[in-house]
């Protein structure tokens, strides 16, 4: 059996990662925060991790060294925004954006660097607001592009082992997040997108899928946007 991490893997587009890697035979440690996660599936354990609390990370971190060895694939999806405009946001909701995004993924694939073997896969959730700026909330732009790029460089240490780092960059995706979007702001958005609409969740799981099926594919920030700011 092989096992995965898939953090904030318990709703919307995680939860449907983490259910394709279930598919594929992968015992899948997931985390999340909010509610609690009482849905049962074989092979899944749900762990509630405030990712941005390190010390809660380095548990998290210590848990999964103890039941496992190798780990063979890390699908960094988890993430947060602030809904706030540039000039008031918060030094503290900023660090928070940045903790969940970037800081809590880069430290556990430090962590577990020795445990994963060559041929794995490590993948991240990306963003379309982070290579097009959007009109709001600029330090979540800012932490998918930090997401790009710590994605892009993590390829140089996992050189020559057969191990590939990708991204995910959907537009936007018809998740429990984007739910409570007013009507007239979603219909804006799908002026703004070829395809006249939000991505299913299976949509964006087929581009994961892709990269932990294909070997040659690394190093890519794969664009899944239906056309986003075609015109």
């Amino acid at each position: 059996m092989k096992y995965a991490i898939v953090t904030g893997g318990t709703s919307g587009l995680g939860l449907g990662v983490a259910k394709m890697l279930l598919g594929k035979g992968y015992y899948v440690y997931a985390t999340y925060i909010g509610p609690d996660f009482e849905d049962r599936m074989d092979n899944f354990e749900a762990h509630k991790i405030d990712q941005t609390n390190r010390d809660e990370v380095y548990r998290f971190v210590g848990y999964v060294k103890a039941q496992t060895n190798p780990l063979d694939c890390i699908v960094c999806n988890a993430g947060m925004t602030v809904r706030r405009s540039f000039t008031e946001m918060k030094d503290d909701e900023w660090d928070a954006m940045m903790e969940v995004a970037v800081n809590s993924h880069y430290i556990m694939i430090r962590e577990f660097f020795q445990m994963i073997p060559k041929g794995s896969r490590i993948l991240f959730t990306g963003s379309q607001m982070g290579i097009d700026p959007h009109a709001t909330v600029l330090a979540y732009g800012v932490t998918k592009a930090a997401v790009h790029a710590l994605c892009r460089n993590l390829v140089k240490e996992f050189e020559g082992t057969g191990t590939t780092v990708n991204a995910i960059v959907p537009g936007f995706v018809d998740t429990p997040w984007q739910a409570a979007k007013p009507e007239e702001i979603k219909q804006n958005i799908y002026k703004k997108t070829a395809i006249h609409r939000f991505a299913t969740v299976d949509e964006i799981v087929d581009a994961f899928r892709f990269c932990i099926d294909n070997p040659f594919v690394n190093g890519s920030l794969i664009e899944v946007n239906g056309g986003y700011c075609f015109k």
